[in-house]
């Protein structure tokens, strides 16, 4: 269920696979969720520090099981090989994803003009602050003084605005 809810969220998907375990049925059903929300997404394989990672096997069982052909194999998916661990392969992975994110920015537009429509990532009730909440903004903007609602009840209304930086 959580799988499912980030795919309908997500612009753009990131199907991790380990090199040393491959393909595993977690990653067969997080590519189906992937599919059925007709996501854009490319594909990391983890820990490739580990001395049992193979990088090779690892793209045959995509290409088998999954029916995902690696982009250096002649397919349209790209395959990104990162550790996690040591941080290798992030940088490459952080620019594959903006690539993506370009190539399919026509398909990812939102209207700042529209009233402001989201999905709630997480809430809290904060102390000092009273109740707040993590919400990720799909269209439209979003601002002081604007109601919140789901199912057309109102919930109550936007107090503060604060990005990741604070």
């Amino acid at each position: 269920a959580m799988r499912s809810r980030g795919a309908k969220v997500a612009d753009i998907a990131i199907l991790v696979v380990a090199a040393d375990d491959g393909v595993k049925p977690q990653t067969v059903e997080a590519c189906r969720i992937i599919e059925a929300a007709k996501i854009p997404f490319l594909v990391a394989i983890n820990k490739m520090d580990k001395p049992e990672a193979n990088l090779d096997k690892t793209k045959q069982e995509l290409s088998s099981v999954l029916g995902i052909t690696p982009e250096d194999w002649g397919g349209k998916t790209i395959c990104v090989p990162i550790s996690a661990k040591e941080g290798t392969g992030i940088e490459e992975l952080l620019d594959v994803v903006l690539l993506l994110a370009e190539t399919e920015s026509q398909n990812m537009k939102a209207n700042p003009s529209a009233l402001a429509a989201g999905t709630v990532i997480e809430s809290n009730v904060d102390k000092g602050a009273g109740p707040v909440a993590t919400i990720l903004v799909q269209n439209g903007t979003l601002r002081v003084g604007d109601q919140l609602c789901f199912n057309e009840i109102i919930y109550g209304k936007v107090k503060s605005l604060k990005n990741h930086l604070g």
